[in-house]
């Protein structure tokens, strides 16, 4: 999370994805939403150097 220049509010973000995901794994419409606000974060957040 350091390397790509995340905050605390990065951080609270990624906390609750994972919550959400945990508090219904089975769910695929959390999923789907859980994987686009990730790859949100990774486009605003690139990989350092990539």
């Amino acid at each position: 999370m350091t390397t790509r220049g995340f905050t605390e509010i990065e951080a609270e973000t990624i906390a609750h994805l994972v919550a959400d995901v945990l508090d219904a794994p089975n769910d695929e419409a959390v999923a789907a939403t859980v994987r686009g606000k990730v790859a949100d974060l990774c486009k605003r957040f690139p990989v350092y150097g990539a």
